[in-house]
Parts: C-alpha cells; sequence; structure tokens
C-alpha cells in the first residue's frame, strides 16, 4: 500500500450488530473504534467527508435484507478525499474527491457484464451490504467503481446523488416517460425529490402520492402540479409512475392511476408483499410493470453529467456522524423534504 498522507491507525465508525428496529428499545447499531481498512490492489482508501444516509441503510440495519457481512458498517452515498492507494493504482491523484456509490464490484465476465448490464452481475457487491461502507471516517473503493463529483457540488450536496440520485435517474429511464408527459412519483424522500428535479427540468409534469405533510408541501415548492396522499386518485392520467416507497399494498393504486400503455417502475431493493389485483382493473390495456436493480456504471456517470448541466441540488439536513442513528429514525419516519446526510470530516 502506498500512503501518502498521515493515515491513523483506528477510526469511528457505526456497525450493525444485531438487525432490528431502528426505532426499538436496543439498536441495532453501535458507535466503536475499529482499525482503518488497508486498500487492496486496484483499490484506494477514501477519508469520508459526508455520507447520505438511504433508506436501503434502513433495510440493512433493521433486517429486512440478509446479513451479507457481520458487524457491517452501512452507507453508500459516500463523498471524499483519496488519502493512500493500493497497488496498481492510476486512475486518481491524492487528496481528489471522489464518490463511492452503492454498487461496488461486478465480475467482468458473466453474459450480464459482456451485454451492458452489470447491474445485473450475479457476482456483484454492494458498499454498505457486502462491504462496509460509509458511516465511518475511512473507507475503501475498487478505483474502477467511484466517480469524480462535478465542482458545483459541494460535499454534502453531493452525497445524496451517488445512490438517490443515480437511482432516481435509472428508474426515470426505465418508467418510459414521453416527452412533455405526466408522471407520477409514489413516496417523496431522497431519491424522489431528485428525480422530480429532473423531470420538471426537462419538462415534465410531475404528480407526487406520499403520506407525509411536510413533503407534499416540499414536492410543491419544488415545482410539481399536484401533492396528494399515497393511495389517492390522480388528478390526471399519467403516462408513467416511479414508485420509490418500499410499500407493495401501493402498486394497484399506481396501475389505476395510469393510462393505457404507461409504465409502473418500481424503484426499490426491498417492498412489501403486493397484494391481490386483477387482471381487468390494473393490468389490462398494455400497462407494464418493470423492477431497478442497482445501476451501471454508465448510468452514474451519465446522471452526474446531467444533474450538472442542470443545476440539480438536493435539500439536505445535515447530521454529524455521532448521530447516524438519529439519522436513519428520521428516514424510517418518512416525512422528509429532502435527504439526510453525515457530515464526516472537514
Amino acid at each position: 500500500m502506498e500512503i501518502n498522507e498521515k493515515i491513523p491507525e483506528t477510526m469511528h465508525a457505526w456497525e450493525v450488530v444485531k438487525p432490528g428496529p431502528v426505532d426499538g428499545e436496543i439498536s441495532p447499531l453501535k458507535f466503536v473504534e475499529k482499525p482503518v481498512p488497508r486498500p487492496k490492489r486496484g483499490e484506494v482508501l477514501v477519508r469520508v467527508l459526508a455520507c447520505g444516509v438511504c433508506h436501503t441503510d434502513l433495510h440493512v440495519s433493521e433486517g429486512d435484507l440478509p446479513i451479507h457481512q457481520l458487524n457491517v458498517t452501512p452507507g453508500h452515498e459516500i463523498v471524499g478525499r483519496v488519502a493512500a492507494f493500493g497497488d496498481d493504482t492510476q486512475r486518481f491523484k491524492l487528496g481528489e474527491r471522489i464518490g463511492i456509490p452503492w454498487f461496488r464490484h461486478a465480475c467482468g465476465v458473466c453474459r450480464f457484464c459482456r451485454s451492458g448490464r452489470e447491474n445485473l452481475c450475479p457476482h456483484s457487491i454492494y458498499t454498505g451490504w457486502d462491504h462496509d461502507g460509509g458511516y465511518a471516517e475511512y473507507v475503501t473503493v475498487p478505483e474502477g467503481f467511484a466517480y469524480r463529483i462535478p465542482e458545483r457540488f459541494d460535499d454534502l450536496t453531493a452525497a445524496p446523488l451517488l445512490c438517490a440520485g443515480i437511482i432516481g435517474y435509472r428508474a426515470f429511464r426505465r418508467a418510459n416517460v414521453p416527452t412533455g408527459g405526466r408522471l407520477g412519483l409514489y413516496g417523496f424522500g431522497g431519491s424522489a425529490h431528485i428525480t422530480a428535479q429532473i423531470a420538471i427540468k426537462q419538462g415534465i409534469e410531475v404528480h407526487v402520492f406520499t403520506r407525509g405533510n411536510d413533503a407534499q408541501k416540499f414536492a410543491l415548492q419544488l415545482g410539481c402540479a399536484s401533492a396528494q396522499g399515497a393511495y389517492d386518485k390522480s388528478p390526471v392520467p399519467l403516462d408513467s409512475a416511479i414508485m420509490f416507497a418500499p410499500a407493495g399494498q401501493m402498486i394497484p393504486n399506481a396501475l389505476e392511476n395510469l393510462v393505457s400503455g404507461g409504465t409502473l417502475a418500481l424503484a426499490g431493493i426491498h417492498m412489501s408483499d403486493v397484494p391481490t389485483m386483477t387482471y381487468q382493473e390494473h393490468l389490462f390495456h398494455e400497462k407494464v410493470i418493470t423492477s431497478v436493480e442497482s445501476n451501471t456504471r454508465r448510468d452514474g456517470e451519465e446522471f452526474l453529467t446531467l444533474a450538472d448541466r442542470l443545476d440539480i441540488h438536493p435539500k439536505v439536513a445535515e447530521y454529524p456522524l455521532k448521530k447516524a442513528d438519529e439519522a436513519l429514525r428520521r428516514v424510517k419516519q418518512g416525512d422528509i423534504d429532502g435527504a439526510c446526510v453525515l457530515r464526516v470530516s472537514q
């Protein structure tokens, strides 16, 4: 390992010690001191500046997703500066600011990787689930899976772009929104409020369905055409819709709000069970349901370029690293006007 700045032996970090409710009597998370990781071949060590708090972190912490690594450190919307290099690394410079996303590794040789669908790689690895993430002072990343951050964005603003933004962008593309069309967004947290900005700035009419009064008000402030309850009938027929809320029971209503030939994209990694639907009411007239699994690196590069060009700015609520558990509880409550971000260092 080539080290070009003074690296401490240990760091502060959060670990998921026993998955369970973040608002329960015993927290699933523990704030610990642990060794600073060492970058392997092809990896760089990053000093974390900021890390977004994503709904997927909640799924990892509460056990909605199966355990992939014991005592894993969550967090995958990471902005930091390169602090050290593993062998055979040459992409970044010391001190360069880079972003670390959810998608950490793909094999590169399977049929999905060879066909440009690396997000479906059966050997894929994810930051903050399979490998320690950004609720920590240092983290490693394979240099080929990190992003350069446009100068326009400060550290806190950039963090949500690295998952909420990228996944929202992939969901937006898979929703097949027609030019000048009408888009419904179900749930209005970190990802949806970024996706709404992308759509509005490209002439799309956006309608929001969410349970939170503050989130509804925030949607209208951003320029959405309407904001109503999660199960309300849409004021207009929708060409496309994206489901960000992990609530399968919302899907029938979303399908009923679609025009013939409309598409519903399901953007979450986890969702509660979907209730019984009828063919005539929900699926007929060539309506399409598609899920979204992670993203490709091309998605990430395209989105960051687009966000820079359109001046997309997430609204963030700042928390110190030591209050990550509090930020997760706020995410679970759901009525967030924007995204929660941990300030880890300056």
